[in-house]
C-alpha cells in the first residue's frame, strides 16, 4: 500500500470505522471449534488485524498473538484494549502488500502454529503462509468474493476473489476445511464470502 493508503486507514480508524464490530468472526469462532485448543504457549498471527476483534478472541482462548496492521491507529486501540484485559497480544505495523512474506518483519518470534487472514483479500499473503506457519500449522482464511448479488463488502472486484483464487493460492498447503456462498452478518447485512482452513503439511 502507498502511504495515501496508509493515511487513508488511519483516518477512516480515528472516526470510528468499524467501531462497533467487536465480536469474532463467525467462520474464525466455527473453524477454531474444529481444531484442538492451544497448547501452552501456541502462538497465532492475525493478519490486517484492524482494530483487534479476533485478535482478542484468540488471546482470551489462550493463544498468544501477534496482530499485524497497516493502520497505527487501529493497533493503539488493540493495545489499549489488550492492556485492560490483560491478555497476551503484540502488534506491528506492516504493509502486508507491499511485503507479504517477508516472515521476519510479520512474525520476528518465528513461524506460528495459527495464522487467520479474515476479510483482507491478499493472495500473495495466502501464498506465503508456508514462511509463516510452523509445519503442521493451521491458517483460517475468509474473503469477500465475486458476486452479481447486491452485498455488503467493497465495491468492484479489486479486493474480491473468486473461490478458485483462494483455493489456488493455498496450494502448498492441505486443505482442512473449503466452502463458499452468501451469509447474513451479525448487522443484518449479507455478504458474499470464500472461505477455507488449511494446513501446512508436517
Amino acid at each position: 500500500m502507498s502511504n495515501d493508503d496508509r493515511e487513508r486507514w488511519n483516518r477512516r480508524y480515528r472516526e470510528g470505522a468499524y467501531l462497533g464490530r467487536t465480536h469474532p468472526s463467525a467462520w474464525l469462532v466455527e473453524s477454531l471449534a474444529r481444531l484442538p485448543a492451544p497448547s501452552d504457549g501456541a502462538r497465532a498471527l492475525d493478519l490486517a488485524c484492524g482494530r483487534g476483534r479476533n485478535a482478542l478472541y484468540l488471546a482470551r482462548q489462550g493463544w498468544v498473538v501477534r496482530a499485524v496492521d497497516i493502520s497505527a491507529v487501529a493497533l493503539e486501540a488493540l493495545r489499549e484494549a489488550a492492556e485492560a484485559e490483560d491478555l497476551r497480544v503484540t502488534c506491528g505495523e506492516w504493509d502486508l502488500e507491499a511485503s507479504p512474506g517477508d516472515a521476519a518483519g510479520i512474525t520476528p518470534d518465528g513461524p506460528a502454529q495459527l495464522a487467520l487472514v479474515i476479510r483482507y483479500a491478499n493472495l500473495p499473503l495466502i501464498r506465503a503462509m508456508k514462511d509463516l506457519l510452523c509445519p503442521g500449522g493451521v491458517l483460517i482464511a475468509e474473503m469477500h468474493r465475486v458476486t452479481e448479488q447486491d452485498v455488503a463488502g467493497p465495491g468492484g472486484t479489486r479486493f474480491r476473489v473468486e473461490p478458485e483464487e483462494l483455493l489456488a493460492a493455498a496450494c502448498d498447503l492441505d486443505i482442512l476445511h473449503v466452502e463458499d456462498g452468501h451469509y447474513g452478518d451479525p448487522d443484518g447485512k449479507t455478504v458474499a464470502l470464500a472461505r477455507l482452513v488449511a494446513q501446512r503439511p508436517g
